[in-house]
């Protein structure tokens, strides 16, 4: 009988010892099978955890084996080397692979690798103080050279350490598991579950839990966690994705962000801070860390339930001897359940924009109001000229003056148009086949001599009921249409070919295209297969100039590419506010035409 009551087996294989071994050996060729991974996250501790396990395993293994005194008792303190190393090698492993390098080089885990050494020092100087074990004597079971101690309390210490590292390391795996869900679900799964069995076993056999406390099992358990991580490895190609990209994609999304971002907590205490927000308010993350948000920023966030107000809100910092403008972004921070936990405050630098608006500002009053003034009064007195000259000449002098003054004041107005344009307005329920009849009609009331025809091809019912009412902008599709038919006609050469006396001549044509099929749905595929009004204003006059029409539709103006007016521009500002596309192509035999799609949003 052995010393446990449990009767031994002479005749049984030393099952103990083959199971010890085979987890040392298994260790070995999992740290052979991903030597060629090394660099990449978490590879390099994870080759230190396989070099503890395998000096655990194997020592004990071989320890089963042996009987002589001395060396049994080299091998045991050799085992609990391995014990001491792999709990401080996993943790660090688990750091890496999730991520979390930064805190390996802190005074924390430099304080546990500190417990790490100064336990292998009190280790190898056990038979002097026996603050690890004290008592060793062979106590043979199973057919094993076992042996019994009292564990002193630097053992105790270990294991529980070495236990707290462990679970440790197995809750960063678990975050990521449910932080990151199925991209690396099987790799952290896997590797977590493999602590458990050797980590349970090694705590039951401080504890004294088992039939036969003298054997310690938990080398044992390394098969089954060589299985697991093998797993990991192989199949789910562990080093292959790897946590750390999304981590650091998170980082550096914060923190290489040119704009402030400020993380508060519910009570509008500052949580975290980016670089560029450290900057702004001046002082250090750790230095802010707690503090109200109103102690460096009025910046409002939220009210006292938490909602958030929509509106634009801005605010002005002075920094380095200059005032900067940002424009304040304000949104919920929720945790995965949904739970409401605090704000994030982006800050976004505006200045040169609101720069920029306030200069277009001004120079659109002035140039509008110089303009508008200065041209009448040219218009005016090249009027009383022309009236009063008698050198024909001198008359014709007269009326270009005149005419050129009306194109200042016209232009005027078109710098007007474009202040209102570049205005967020929000759109209206709009008759857009009424809307296109008042302008043509104005049109031909301004220019009786030119011949301006109408077909509108959307039904025969009241405004709305056959489909002719959107909601849309009405001063941007008023833009449009008055700035497509006043172009073809002031830029008529008369030598048309619509009319026999060759002048201006401009036909506008209004059309319903339906998503399910209606009329034009050919052209479906270009616009995304949504409703929308097709308005064609043909011409038969001398064309746009290419370098114009190329001006507009590079969105840039250049040297090569200089237009001759706001004409152009217009129609194509007027036509973003709309969502609308825009197109100009020759015509045959001459002239133009101008396709605009408008979206035919819905009225609710």
């Amino acid at each position: 009988m052995g010393p446990a009551g449990v009767p031994a087996l002479p005749f049984l294989p030393p099952w103990p010892a083959l199971g010890s071994l085979a987890g040392g050996v298994g260790a070995l060729g999992l740290a052979w099978a991903i030597r060629r991974h090394r660099g990449r996250p978490g590879v390099d501790w994870f080759l230190v955890v396989f070099a503890a396990q395998a000096t655990w395993c194997l020592s004990y293994g071989f320890g089963l084996l042996v009987e002589g005194a001395t060396l049994r008792a080299v091998l045991e303190a050799t085992t609990w080397l391995g014990i001491v190393w792999t709990g401080i090698a996993f943790l660090g492993f688990a750091l890496a692979y999730t991520g979390r390098s930064d805190v390996i080089r802190s005074r924390l885990f430099v304080t546990i690798a500190g417990f790490g050494l100064l336990s292998t020092l009190v280790l190898a100087t056990n038979p002097v103080h026996g603050a690890f074990w004290t008592g060793f004597e062979p106590d043979p079971v199973l057919g094993v050279a076992t042996v019994s101690y009292v564990l002193g309390p630097w053992a105790y210490l270990v294991v529980a350490v070495e236990s707290v590292l462990v679970a440790s390391a197995v809750f960063l795996l678990v975050d990521t598991l449910l932080s990151y869900g199925p991209l690396y679900r099987r790799e952290t799964a896997a590797v977590a579950l493999s602590s458990l069995p050797p980590g349970f076993a090694l705590v039951a056999w401080t504890l004294g839990i088992g039939p036969v406390p003298q054997l310690r099992l938990a080398p044992l358990m390394f098969v089954p966690h060589v299985l697991l991580d093998a797993y990991a490895f192989n199949r789910a190609e562990m080093f292959d994705r790897h946590p750390t990209t999304s981590r650091a994609a998170e980082r550096t999304a914060i923190d290489d962000l040119p704009d402030p971002v400020i993380a508060l907590a519910l009570d509008r205490r500052i949580v975290r801070l980016n670089p560029a927000a450290e900057t702004l308010i001046g002082v250090d993350a750790e230095s802010a860390r707690d503090r109200p948000l109103e102690a460096f920023l009025d910046v409002p966030v939220g009210d006292e339930e938490g909602e958030i107000d929509d509106a634009d809100e801005e605010v002005t910092v002075a920094a380095a001897d200059r005032r900067r403008t940002y424009a304040v972004s304000t949104s919920r921070l929720t945790d995965p359940n949904g739970t409401h936990v605090g704000y994030t405050v982006v800050l976004s630098d505006v200045t040169e924009r609101e720069r920029r608006r306030q200069q277009l500002e001004v120079l659109n009053r002035v140039l509008r109001h110089n303009l508008r003034n200065d041209a009448g009064v040219v218009h005016g007195y090249g009027g009383l000229l022309a009236e009063r000259l008698e050198d024909p000449e001198l008359v014709r002098m007269a009326d270009a003056i005149e005419r050129r003054a009306g194109a200042l004041a016209a232009l005027g107005e078109k710098a007007g148009t474009v202040e209102s344009l570049l205005d967020d307005a929000e759109p209206t329920a709009v008759d857009v086949v009424e809307a296109v009849e008042r302008v043509v009609a104005e049109a031909r009331e301004r220019d009786p001599d030119a011949t301006v025809d109408l077909a509108v091809e959307i039904g025969d019912g009241g405004a709305g009921a056959d489909g002719s009412t959107a909601r849309l902008r009405a001063d941007a599709l008023r833009t449009i249409v008055e700035n497509v038919v006043e172009n073809a006609i002031d830029h008529h050469d008369g030598a048309g070919t619509e009319r026999e006396d060759g002048g201006p001549w401009v036909r506008v044509r209004l059309r319903r295209e339906d998503a399910d099929g209606g009329e034009g749905s050919e052209s479906d595929e270009r616009a995304g297969g949504d409703d929308r009004f097709v308005l064609v204003v043909e011409d038969d006059g001398p064309g746009i100039p290419d370098h114009e029409v190329n001006a507009v539709e590079s969105g840039r103006e250049t040297a090569l590419e200089h237009g001759s007016g706001l004409g152009l521009w217009v129609v194509e500002w007027a036509a973003g506010a709309l969502g609308a596309e825009v197109a100009y192509a020759d015509r045959d035999p001459r002239g133009t035409r101008v396709t605009v799609e408008i979206p035919a949003v819905s009225v609710e």
